[in-house]
């Protein structure tokens, strides 16, 4: 582990984004989107919207150029769904770990 200082007065310039696909939480998001190159983690409630907005976060990615990952640690994941949504199923890389500590691992590997 580390310790590290979070507030030393450095503004963060120019964070590359991708827009979620939803104007009001860009916006309440402050840099207007999700930020790019980074883990994003989507936490809620059973039927919250996380796996429709994390997949509409991929689709917009792709659009752009960009290579998405998706963890699929409920093994849950409907291709048919995500592909009505926009996402080009083909390029999306997908793990479907079967422990918390391998999607962990997984994702070490990615980033």
């Amino acid at each position: 582990g580390s310790i590290m200082r979070m507030g030393d007065g450095e503004v963060a310039e120019n964070i590359q984004v991708v827009s979620t696909g939803s104007l009001g939480l860009d916006i309440a998001l402050g840099v207007g989107g999700l930020p790019r190159g980074r883990v994003v983690e989507i936490y809620g409630p059973e039927s919250s919207g996380k796996t429709t907005l994390t997949l509409q976060v991929v689709a917009e990615l792709q659009k752009l150029g960009g290579t998405a990952a998706f963890i699929d640690a409920e093994h849950a994941l409907d291709v048919q769904y995500a592909a009505k949504l926009g996402v080009n199923v083909p390029e999306l890389l997908i793990s479907q770990p079967d422990t918390g500590e391998q999607a962990l691992e997984i994702t070490d590997a990615l980033v």
